[in-house]
C-alpha cells in the first residue's frame, strides 16, 4: 500500500458514494486507475466493503449502552457469539482482558426495551452476571486514519 491507496482510502471513508473519476481528480490518476486500486484493496482485505452509516437514534434505537458479560465456567468465543446472535439489541460485541469475558453493546428504542433486553441477555445460559453501563451522550465517533 502505497500514498495513493492511502489518500484513495482516506477519500472513501470521507465519502464511499464518490465516483472513480471524483477521487482520481483529487489522488492525481484516472477513474480506471483509481479502480483498479480499489480492487486491489478489496481483495487485500483492507478494504472491506462499502456501507451506509445510518442515525441510529433516527431510526428510533436511541438509547445505548456497554455491557460487561461475565460468563460461569471457560466459554469459548464462539459460543459466546453464538448466545449473542439472536439478540437483535446487541449491536457489537468484543471478548476482553480484565475481570469480563465480554464487552457488548446494545442499542435499544428507550430504558424499558433496554431493560427487557437486558433480563433477555442475563438469561442466555452461560452468562452469571452483567455490569451495564447506559450511555448518555456520543462525545466523539471516528473511522480510523490511514497513516
Amino acid at each position: 500500500m502505497d500514498a495513493s491507496d492511502q489518500r484513495i482510502i482516506s477519500h472513501l471513508v470521507a465519502d464511499a458514494r464518490a465516483s472513480y473519476a471524483e477521487i482520481g481528480a483529487d489522488v492525481g490518476l484516472s477513474a480506471p486507475a483509481v479502480k483498479r486500486r480499489v480492487d486491489k484493496l478489496l481483495d487485500m482485505g483492507i478494504l472491506q466493503g462499502f456501507t451506509a452509516v445510518v442515525d441510529p437514534e433516527a431510526l428510533g434505537w436511541g438509547t445505548e449502552a456497554f455491557v460487561e458479560v461475565h460468563c460461569s465456567g471457560n466459554v469459548p468465543a464462539h459460543r459466546i457469539r453464538s448466545g449473542l446472535e439472536p439478540l437483535p439489541e446487541v449491536v457489537a460485541a468484543y471478548t476482553v482482558s480484565g475481570q469480563a469475558d465480554a464487552i457488548v453493546h446494545m442499542r435499544a428504542a428507550d430504558i424499558h426495551h433496554l431493560e427487557r433486553a437486558m433480563e433477555r441477555l442475563r438469561s442466555v445460559d452461560f452468562v452469571s452476571r452483567t455490569v451495564s453501563t447506559v450511555v448518555l451522550s456520543r462525545l466523539l465517533e471516528r473511522q480510523p486514519e490511514t497513516r
